[in-house]
Order: structure tokens, then C-alpha cells, then sequence
């Protein structure tokens, strides 16, 4: 394996650009690529959003690491990663694209995830990119560098090296699953899941929803979750404002107890647990006020917080049982895990007829959401046929 590695990186011209005159001329060289290989490596530990540290690129023939801490113009990088005719390929694109959409309000289209690609391979449906280069291409790579600070320069050699690993391989990996997909004929399932990373959406959520992820908040009822509501909201809206992370701000639990105690004055405020007094100097009249006002809300503009649902008939749960036996077989007929295909709570939403069940979407609905519903209605059946289970 470490033969294989070094014999791919003695192939390719690399390089570390930190002057426009290396850009140009990188951007130069990777004008009309295929595809394109693309990572990033970021900090977010002390802001809201991500602080790109480092851009890497590879088409297979060239591997760059572009440094934008040094540089104060990537246009020419822009314009080559923003080119609608390269294919950009991307590991976990969510965090990546993140990036792309806060500064500069655009996506690198379009685009191929290999953790949704390796699903349909049968590789998991939440495998890591060290684990699925070892998988598919069978080279081990090092995880010393993960908890690197990619802001401090200069940056060593042997993170140099892990930079250019993630998009060397990473194109490998591309070249490598296009062609089993193609084989299967399912390049095209994964057409619904890089529509939703290129929906800004995605990367938007509603401030006035952020109550939705507090943690304790299933402890709250009625008036309590208005407040959580109105505050989980000023802190969502702050943070982006002030780039910092939520938790500076107001933390998770501390929220909860102010949704409970429902502090008047700066002085019941400053006794509620985990207020210190700079938090109250700082906050402590537009706190106040945001729980006055939300305590006035009528009844019918109170949030609702989605319950549990109720708890299966017996019935009900056989049947999610007869699924999951059903879905295994399915699972073997397309060389897929089950886990890549849908969870035991999807099975329950197929029960249940939730609207909300992943089965019914994009290819797990070809796959599995139809034939799991003719299971349910009895038009497919599991049958024993001399000791082996089959769908008749």
C-alpha cells in the first residue's frame, strides 16, 4: 500500500502557492480539467462561521495547496472552481460548501459527494475519507494531522503532506466509484442528494427554528418554549451578527433555566443559575426584554414542540419487523447495507405513513419505499422457499 502511495505522489506535480504569480500560473494549468478534486481546511472553534485556512485542488495531473491567508486576491482560483464545466469532487461536501456559499454566495457546480456515492457501493452510509481510501484504493493514510491549527504559518511539511492526501486520493476515489456506479447503472440516483448541497437553503436555516436544537427543551411546555423561542432566536441572529459561536453567547442550559425561572428585573436575572455578572452587564436589558415580550404572546402564537409519536400497536410492530426483514432482502438483491438504505425509525415512518420518511424520496423510494409499501399492502409477500427467504 505504501509502495502504491508513493508511486501515485511521484507522479504528480505539486505544489504550495502563496504569491499571485504561482496562482496564475496553477490556474493556468487546471483551465479545461475533467474534474477537479477540492477540500478545504478550516477553524470555527471561537466564530459562527467558518474561517478558510487553506484551499487544496487535484485533477489528477496537478496538486496544489493554495494558501488564502497569504494571498489577498483568489479570483483566478475562483473562476476555475466556479467553471461550470469541471466537475468538482468533494468529500462530505456539506462543511466545504459552506464556505463557498458565506463567502462568495455561490456554489462549485457541479458537484460529486463520495460519501453518498460510497453508500451505493456498499461501503456504509457514514464511512470517513482515510477509511473509504483504504477501502477502495487500498492505501493507508496517516490521521496525525486532524486537530491541526490551520491558521498558524508556516504551515510543516508533514501537513503539507496530509493537505494533499485528501484531494490526491480523493480524485482517485471519483475515477475509481464513477466507473463501478456507471457498471450498476446508478450514477443517477445520486442526482437528488447534490441538489440538496446546492440549495442555499441548506446553508440558511430559520432563526425563529433554532429553538427546534436546544438541548433541555423537551423539558419546557407552552409559555416556556416562547421564551425559548424568542431568546434561541436573538441568539441565532446575534452570533451571525457578531461571528461568534452560539454558546459565548448564551449556552444550551442556561436558556432553559431562563425559559423556567422568567426573571423581571436585572436582579432575579443575575440570580438565575450560570448568569455572571459580565452576561448581565452586557445582555441583561435585552434578555429581559425578550422574555417580557414573549410572556405576552397569546396562547395560539406559542411554539409546539413535535412530541413523541404515539407508540406502535403490536401490530404495527410486527410489521415494522416483517419490513426490516424485507428490506435486508432488498438490501442483498442491490449489494447495498441495509443502514445505507434506511434506519429502523424510517421503517417506523413507513408504518406510520409519516410524510416525512426518507424512503419515500430520490432512489431509496425505487429501491426500497415502493416495494416496502407493496410488502405492507400484501401485493409482495415473504415467502420460504426450501429454508431460504425470498420476495414473491
Amino acid at each position: 500500500c505504501y509502495a502504491c502511495r508513493s508511486k501515485l505522489e511521484g507522479l504528480m506535480q505539486e505544489s504550495f502557492v502563496d504569491t499571485p504569480e504561482a496562482l496564475n500560473e496553477l490556474c493556468r494549468a487546471l483551465r479545461g480539467s475533467e474534474w477537479l478534486a477540492i477540500d478545504t481546511e478550516f477553524i470555527r472553534e471561537r466564530t459562527y462561521y467558518p474561517n478558510l485556512c487553506l484551499i487544496q485542488v487535484c485533477n489528477g495531473e496537478i496538486a496544489a495547496c493554495i494558501d488564502p491567508l497569504q494571498l489577498d486576491d483568489i479570483q483566478p482560483l475562483l473562476d476555475v472552481l466556479f467553471d461550470g464545466s469541471i466537475l468538482k469532487v468533494l468529500h462530505a461536501a456539506r462543511q466545504d460548501l459552506e464556505i463557498f456559499w458565506h463567502d462568495w454566495q455561490q456554489f462549485p457546480l457541479p458537484l460529486f459527494d463520495t460519501p453518498p456515492a460510497a453508500a451505493l457501493l456498499g461501503h456504509g452510509d457514514q464511512v470517513g475519507y482515510a477509511n473509504l481510501v483504504k477501502q477502495v484504493l487500498g492505501v493507508e493514510l496517516p490521521k496525525d494531522q486532524s486537530r491541526t491549527d490551520w491558521s498558524a504559518r508556516p504551515l510543516d511539511r508533514q501537513q503539507v503532506r496530509y493537505a494533499l492526501d485528501d484531494v490526491i486520493y480523493l480524485g482517485q476515489l471519483y475515477l475509481r466509484m464513477r466507473g463501478s456506479l456507471s457498471d450498476k447503472e446508478r450514477l443517477q440516483w445520486l442526482a437528488a442528494d447534490f441538489a440538496t448541497l446546492a440549495n442555499p437553503a441548506t446553508y440558511q436555516p430559520d432563526p425563529r427554528e433554532a429553538w427546534k436544537k436546544v438541548k433541555g427543551r423537551q423539558h419546557l411546555r407552552g409559555r416556556q418554549l416562547a421564551i425559548l423561542q424568542a431568546l434561541a432566536q436573538w441568539r441565532e441572529l446575534q452570533a451571525r451578527e457578531r461571528n461568534l459561536p452560539r454558546k459565548w453567547l448564551l449556552k444550551d442550559d442556561l436558556m432553559v433555566e431562563l425559559c423556567r425561572r422568567q426573571p423581571r428585573d436585572l436582579e432575579s436575572l443575575a440570580r438565575v443559575r450560570g448568569m455572571d455578572a459580565g452576561l448581565v452587564r452586557r445582555e441583561g436589558k435585552p434578555l429581559l426584554q425578550l422574555i417580557s415580550d414573549a410572556c405576552q404572546l397569546d396562547k395560539s402564537e406559542w411554539p409546539v414542540e413535535k412530541h413523541r409519536p404515539t407508540p406502535l400497536t403490536l401490530q404495527q410492530e410486527a410489521m415494522v419487523d416483517l419490513l426490516s426483514a424485507a428490506l435486508r432482502l432488498l438490501a442483498d438483491r442491490h449489494q447495498l447495507s441495509p443502514q445505507a438504505i434506511a434506519t429502523h425509525k424510517d421503517l417506523q415512518k413507513l408504518v406510520r405513513n409519516d410524510p416525512d420518511c426518507p424512503l419515500m424520496e430520490g432512489w431509496r423510494n425505487s429501491v426500497a419505499g415502493t416495494p416496502l409499501q407493496q410488502v405492507m399492502r400484501g401485493e409482495i409477500k415473504l415467502l420460504n422457499l426450501d429454508g431460504q427467504l425470498v420476495l414473491g
